[in-house]
């Protein structure tokens, strides 16, 4: 399976528990990777056959930035559903990360998977 990856997408929102995370907003990094088939958009050479990474990107750090959940796992799972949205992910990998949660730490989060949910399930 093919993949479309973002790295290192910076947003800049509310998320945590205590008090103070409340009310600043903090940097949260997020990675994603998305399993889909690229072959028809290599060959076609037409935008309409991609996946806007563009257009999710912002999608995701807009969410990020305007959601103020409390955990990661929930951010993590918003954007993962937010990438699920479009029936050509068949997959998508997300890791959320607050770098400054933890001292002596370069950052902590989570990383989940998610397929797309077929009639089976």
């Amino acid at each position: 399976m093919d993949k479309v990856i973002i790295k290192d997408l910076l947003a800049h929102g509310i998320i945590g528990i205590y008090d103070a995370e409340r009310t600043t907003a903090q940097d949260i990094l997020i990675n994603i990777q998305l399993e889909t088939d690229l072959r028809t958009a290599g060959q076609t050479d037409d935008i309409a056959d991609c996946i806007n990474y563009h257009t999710l990107a912002l999608q995701v750090k807009q969410h990020a930035e305007t959601t103020a959940r409390l955990t990661v796992e929930a951010l993590a799972e918003d954007i993962a559903q937010i990438c699920l949205a479009d029936e050509r992910v068949k997959s998508v990998r997300v890791r959320v990360e607050k770098p400054a949660a933890v001292d002596f730490t370069r950052s902590v989060g989570v990383e989940i998977e998610r397929r797309q949910l077929t009639t089976d399930q």
